[in-house]
């Protein structure tokens, strides 16, 4: 019955998810029209919700040692399984290193910060944004340097330098550290920027869905095999593993563990095709990746919070 309930509650969802898929095979919403929606959610919409959540929380009451290991070590564990099997299969570092990332980073920002929070509580903010900061700091750089290292073969100075650079230049680290330091100066946010927050940070769940839904149906289920074996890294492996880490290797508490096993569970991340695309590396693949992933984590997803919750 708790998995029932779940799947109830995370259905409207993936509705949301499905309605942008529509509107983009029908053309109703153009890939221009998505690209433009996917930006005001990432520099406006989510930006003010994760400054908001942040501020009110401050780094003291958020920081989780023991949460933050866990969730690094299962992650690295898919990771290195991941780019085992990719080398095995005789694939080329940059290949490997997107397969490798598709495997472990999922839809944390657009779809578990406003998913997770509203099934799991308010109190799951501060796990999330934890394991957000993780995927954005440590495994967004890290691809970064092994496709440009791959291609110069060498980690220079200037490589460093432009993760650097892209790390400050990305608005969720930017809302989030912004929030902490708001928060850190003890300062009441003053109601009318509160209330603007709140309104303009509660367009992102809607917008953030439905601009997910849109972008997946410009992608094609092509390579369904390696599509299959990322999702399974994904969707199985990767909760699987963060969920070992956190429970015996580092004794997190339950309900943190619920969380970032929780985030652990979620599909492919979108903006990993755009990192494809950029580098030229495997579009397709990621695309299917993708596709394949969502599709069935409106099943798995459910299954691995309400197993969890049920505990």
């Amino acid at each position: 019955m708790a998995m029932l309930a779940i799947f109830l509650k995370t259905l409207p969802f993936f509705a949301l998810i499905g309605l942008g898929y529509w509107a983009g095979r029908a053309r109703f919403f153009s890939q221009e029209a998505t690209a433009y929606l996917t930006k005001f959610v990432f520099y406006f919409a989510l930006s003010a919700m994760l400054f908001r959540f942040s501020a009110n929380l401050g780094i003291a009451e958020v920081w989780n040692g023991r949460l933050v290991a866990a969730y690094l070590w299962g992650t690295f564990f898919v990771y290195g399984i991941a780019t085992i099997v990719g080398y095995l299969r005789k694939q080329s570092t940059e290949v490997t290193a997107i397969e490798a990332q598709c495997a472990v980073i999922g839809n944390t920002g657009f779809l578990g910060v406003p998913m997770l929070t509203l099934l799991l509580g308010e109190a799951a903010i501060g796990p999330i944004v934890l394991a957000l900061a993780v995927d954005l700091i440590v495994f967004s750089s890290l691809i970064v340097i092994l496709i440009t290292a791959s291609r110069e073969g060498e980690i220079r100075l200037g490589i460093v330098k432009a993760v650097g650079i892209g790390l400050l230049k990305n608005p969720m680290i930017v809302a989030i550290t912004l929030g902490f330091f708001w928060s850190a100066l003890r300062i009441p946010i003053p109601g009318p920027f509160n209330e603007f927050l709140g309104i303009l940070g509660g367009a992102a769940t809607p917008c953030a869905l439905f601009a997910i839904g849109a972008s997946l149906a410009s992608k094609s289920a092509e390579r369904l095999s390696v599509a299959g074996w990322l999702s399974f890294c994904k969707l199985v492996l990767h909760p699987l593993f963060v969920a070992f880490a956190a429970i015996f290797l580092f004794s997190v508490d339950a309900f943190s563990a619920t969380v970032i096993i929780s985030a652990a569970a979620l599909p492919v991340a979108g903006n990993i095709f755009m990192l494809a695309q950029h580098y030229g590396v495997a579009p397709q693949r990621v695309s299917a990746a993708i596709l394949v992933s969502t599709a069935i984590s409106i099943v798995t997803v459910s299954l691995v919070i309400g197993w969890l919750t049920a505990v």
